[in-house]
């Protein structure tokens, strides 16, 4: 959908992004990042490719609304092992659509649960809060406030 491999995000969610990514690293984990800021345009084309019962479960965001990442506040991620450079196991895949993607979820493996909920912990002492049915998607505080964006990553400073 992109035609850069980029994240951003908004100033203030990407430094705590990047705190999070620090305190990992004692533990021998770093952040691995999916999706960040999304033109308002591929929202648009998200929704129209998705079908009926993704767009009621809430997988994909309404582009009358808008969505978060919009605003560059959300971003998509997981954790990869520093050792071996490999994303480590979680209860699903990313943007697996299953009752396995929500943070909530109790079956898998233990060890998988519990990396996933690590994330979840540095990521909320940061400001981040999780999305309901996602367990890689994460909201910045305050995303209510910035503004919806459509401007394409060609258009977007590589470094501030």
């Amino acid at each position: 959908m992109y035609r850069q491999a980029h994240a951003f995000l908004q100033r203030p969610a990407a430094e705590a992004l990047v705190r999070v990514n620090k305190s990992l690293k004692p533990k021998g984990y770093g952040l691995l990042v999916f999706d960040a800021y999304r033109p308002w345009s591929v929202t648009k084309i998200f929704w129209d490719m998705a079908s009926k019962e993704e767009r009621k479960i809430g997988f994909v965001a309404n582009p009358n609304k808008g969505s978060r990442h919009n605003r560059g506040c959300a971003v998509d991620l997981s954790l990869f092992d520093l050792q071996t450079g490999l994303e480590v196991p979680m209860p699903s895949a990313y943007d697996e659509f299953s009752e396995r993607a929500s943070p909530k979820y109790k079956g898998g493996p233990e060890e998988a649960r519990a990396t996933r909920d690590l994330l979840r912990t540095m990521m909320e002492a940061e400001g981040f809060a999780i999305y309901k049915s996602e367990w890689w998607h994460f909201d910045y505080r305050k995303w209510q406030e910035y503004p919806l964006l459509d401007i394409p990553f060609e258009s977007l400073p590589e470094k501030p």
